[in-house]
């Protein structure tokens, strides 16, 4: 006999008689692979049938108190076993009670005692029947499953393409209106400079300079979720920064609402922004604050994850720094959840809240190298877990800032910009902290005269410039030609060609559009300290700084 698949008999045999387990178990010597299981007691077999698996149950017709038509009734009601199949046994070859047999759900009927080459045929008949049926049903079920799994995929495809369409808009704009602010922010700091308002006036240019740093921090938000933000990533322990943040917390979360924190002393380091991550657990728990209205429990925990699989299905292998924030708040509906991250989306009232402290937590993390999970429900709150992947770097100790006053110099400044406005608002400024300003609409024009033989002693270029050099390719030159000079880079989009992977070298010097005087003004006195003491060319101006010093 073929040995395969449907050879694989198990067997249930029910009858009051013992004996006839040895003639059965008889009649089945040549079916190979089967099991053969007894049961005296009809009432039981149902659940030993479902119990054993069975794939066929033979069973005696008359027995006392539960016969052979009650017993398949019961199989059929039982959805365990309603598909196995039953072979009644009889001593009687009736049509009427075959009938009865095949009315009641029997699917065959066979006079004792059968020929043992019939009754193993008629078995393994049925039994394979009954294992093609159970795979098919297996099959279904994962064939469903698996349907499900594709659309649950396609579905966040579909997301996250929206997510990256959306990312690339916001990035473009930002990157505009970045340079619209630097264009109103350096023409209202100049008219600061220059003076001569009285007090109207200048209350009038620090309202509009407020709205200008309002606009940078909108522009600064809408990077962060295009994750085009260059990010200053650093090895830090999170633990640390949320200790250093809990005052502040408690101060935003209001004396009517309690915090709970659950920090592990043994809590890894990550490589990431601490001004941005600063940002993204703030904003976390102002989100908190609202959904709870000043009342509740805000709970912060942050904790190690590893490859024991603690992390969630979404999150792939690896080692993290896992922190949450939850709250007892008013939680989310699902329709609601599914659309938190997306920018200027908000369930506040109008004026409330702009709808980019989610959107900019994602692109933080995603950029990052993380993944950031939120799971909510109406009525129990939410809780925002921010997974981080953990560095094998101990943190470092983080320098002390030091607010610097705005001062000049008398160096050479080469400004590189191809928008005129923000160009001669910058070589204004800079004119007006006594330094010598000389311009170059692109990175062409800028390597000419820095082959020139110009003396220049730093470069303050933009990064996004039209022309067939690059500004890392003007970079390349001025080190050649004038190894002592510095350059300090500028942009309000700045990715793909400073950043590698969101995040810049620490080699690079890069100030963020919109930048104010006193930020400008401070990155350069830094950088120029640096270079080589040297004597000032012939001919430089020394008068006309202003009456801040240079340092």
């Amino acid at each position: 006999m073929i040995e395969d698949e449907s050879s694989n008999c198990s067997i249930l045999l029910i009858d009051d008689e013992p004996f006839a387990q040895q003639i059965i178990e008889h009649g089945l010597r040549t079916c190979v692979k089967h099991v053969l299981r007894y049961e005296s007691d009809a009432r039981r077999a149902v659940g030993l049938a479902a119990e054993i698996g069975c794939t066929v149950v033979l069973v005696d017709l008359r027995m006392p108190e539960i016969d052979g038509f009650e017993f398949t009734r019961l199989m059929r009601a039982n959805p365990e076993t309603e598909h196995v199949p039953v072979i009644l046994l009889s001593s009687e070859d009736d049509p009427e009670i075959k009938a009865r047999a095949f009315a009641a759900g029997a699917n065959d009927y066979m006079v004792k005692w059968p020929d043992p080459r019939e009754l193993v045929a008629r078995v393994q008949y049925h039994s394979a029947a009954c294992v093609a049926r159970r795979e098919r049903d297996q099959a279904f079920v994962s064939l469903r499953r698996s349907q499900e799994e594709l659309a649950a995929s396609q579905l966040a495809l579909n997301q996250a393409q929206k997510m990256e369409a959306i990312g690339q808009l916001t990035g473009g704009v930002a990157h505009d209106f970045n340079n619209v602010l630097q264009i109103i922010g350096g023409n209202l700091q100049l008219l600061k400079l220059v003076g001569g308002l009285n007090d109207a006036g200048r209350t009038r240019v620090e309202m509009a300079l407020s709205g200008v740093e309002r606009g940078a921090k909108l522009s600064s938000h809408l990077l962060a979720f295009a994750r085009r933000q260059p990010l200053q990533a650093v090895v830090l322990n999170p633990g640390h920064l949320l200790r250093e943040m809990d005052d502040m917390m408690r101060r935003v979360i209001g004396p009517g609402a309690r915090i709970v924190t659950d920090i592990d002393p043994s809590l890894g380091s990550t490589l990431a922004d601490p001004n941005q991550l600063n940002n993204v657990l703030l904003n976390l728990a102002i989100n908190a604050r609202d959904a709870m209205d000043g009342n509740g429990t805000l709970t912060i925990r942050a904790a190690n994850v590893g490859r024991d699989g603690a992390a969630p299905p979404e999150v792939p292998a690896g080692d993290y720094v896992m922190i949450e924030i939850a709250d007892t708040g008013k939680g989310m509906p699902p329709e609601v959840l599914q659309r938190a991250f997306e920018p200027f989306f908000t369930t506040k009232p109008v004026g409330q809240g702009t709808g980019l402290g989610l959107s900019m937590a994602y692109g933080f993390v995603k950029q990052s190298g993380g993944e950031i999970l939120m799971h909510s429900a109406v009525g129990k709150g939410t809780s925002v877990r921010i997974y981080l992947p953990r560095s094998k770097t101990e943190a470092v100790a983080a320098a002390p800032a030091e607010h610097q006053p705005l001062c000049g110099g008398l160096e050479t400044i080469l400004v590189v910009e191809d928008e005129a406005d923000v160009r001669d608002s910058t070589c204004a400024i800079l004119s007006a902290l006594g330094y010598e300003v000389l311009e170059a609409t692109d990175a062409s024009g800028a390597v000419a005269l820095i082959e020139s033989g110009r003396h220049i002693d730093l470069v303050f270029s933009d990064v996004i410039m039209p022309g067939p050099v690059s500004s890392l390719q003007l970079g390349e030159v001025l080190r050649r030609h004038l190894p002592d000079a510095q350059i300090l880079y500028t942009s309000g989009y700045a990715e793909g060609v400073l950043a590698h992977e969101g995040k810049l070298n620490a080699s690079v010097h890069l100030l963020q559009k919109p930048y104010h005087p006193d930020a400008l003004s401070a990155r350069i006195r830094h950088l120029l300290r640096r270079k080589k003491p040297s004597l000032p060319a012939a001919g430089k101006p020394g008068a006309g700084a202003p009456a801040a010093s240079a340092s």
